[in-house]
């Protein structure tokens, strides 16, 4: 059996990817921890207030993006040459991919853990200051958003401009 060893570049979508996955899974064993779990319903979890931004937000994008997301963006840079007969693009549009995409989930991860931690203590000890860090919210979320999708559109071009370019020549 052949096989085709990994590209360097390629190496750190499958390692952030598992270490996304184990971020994600033990934040989902730290969030059913009984008194975790009682405090983030207390504050809205799953379904509203700031609860929502650690369970299930948080969560599930440092899963999904973090984990998934990675891992396939990965595999499709090793997989796209093999599969269409034709290099890739630009390595450098796969290193841009990955840092924007991890920069953007890993700020986004950040940002909703530590509003959610702050407005949720703030829920219990001084609603009224809520608004006050709330405005905050907002501008960087949609900020970490653009990060990610930054990423994103690069991985999309350079799978475009792959399958478009010029086959190999044997």
């Amino acid at each position: 059996m052949h096989t085709q060893p990994i590209q360097p570049p390629l190496l750190k979508f499958l390692l952030l990817s598992a270490f996304s996955f184990f971020i994600g899974t033990t934040h989902g064993v730290l969030q059913v921890i009984p008194a975790v779990r009682v405090w983030l319903d207390s504050i809205g979890s799953p379904y509203g207030g700031p609860g929502h931004m650690i369970d299930p937000l948080a969560h599930a994008h440092i899963n999904l993006v973090g984990g998934v997301v990675l891992l396939v963006m990965g595999a499709t840079y090793y997989l796209l040459p093999i599969f269409s007969g034709k290099p890739l693009y630009s390595w450098r549009m796969v290193n841009h991919t990955f840092w924007w995409t991890a920069g953007g989930v890993y700020y986004f991860y950040t940002a909703q853990m530590i509003f959610g931690v702050w407005e949720g203590l703030l829920l219990t000890s001084n609603p009224a200051g809520i608004p006050a860090v709330h405005k905050f919210y907002g501008p960087i979320i949609a900020s970490s958003g653009m990060i990610m999708e930054v990423g994103f559109l690069i991985y999309m071009l350079n799978i475009i401009l792959t399958v478009r370019s010029a086959p190999k020549s044997s």
